[in-house]
Formats: structure tokens, sequence, C-alpha cells
């Protein structure tokens, strides 16, 4: 890309998320979202190009990162999990008597 589509593409880009905000569309929460994906995916390449201290060091920000987000998720299904085993031993004491 030469210097004339990169600067084009940052107008188009600055230039769009001026519209955004005037029609007060915030794209806040969903690019705090993809923060960590971006991260892990630098990493990664960064892995693949022979600068493997610098990409697992973004892999496991990334990494930490997603698992401050989905933190919810993992408690919800640690719950459900949990109701399931507890669940199970009812249903195998109740079949030895």
């Amino acid at each position: 890309m030469n210097g004339k589509n990169a600067l084009g593409a940052i107008l188009v880009l600055v230039g769009g998320l001026m519209v955004l905000k005037f029609l007060h569309i915030n794209l806040g929460g969903i690019i705090g979202f993809l923060m960590p994906f971006i991260l892990i995916g630098l990493g990664v390449v960064g892995v693949k190009n022979n600068s493997k201290i610098i990409g697992a060091v973004l892999i496991v920000v990334g990494g930490l990162m997603l698992l401050g987000k989905l933190a919810g998720i993992i408690t919800l299904l640690l719950a459900i999990g949990l109701i399931v085993w507890g669940v199970s031993y009812f249903k195998n004491r109740h079949n030895r008597v």
C-alpha cells in the first residue's frame, strides 16, 4: 500500500467514526470485546514470523483480557455444571436404595 492509499484509508476511517459519533452510535463495547482477539491474532502472527517472545506476550495479554471479558459466562457455566453434578448425586443415591 503506497502513501496515498494509506492516507485515503485513514481519512475514510476517521470520517466514518465521526459520522457514527454524530448518529450516536457507540462502538466502544464492540471494539473492547474485539481487542483481545486482535492481540491474540497479532501474537500468532508474531510467533509464526520468528518473534516468539513478543508473540507469546501478546497471546498471554490477549488471553487474560479475554478471560476478564468472559468471566460472567464462565461463572454461569460453572454454576450450571455444579447444579448438574449435584442433581446427578441425587439420582445415583435414589437408584441405590
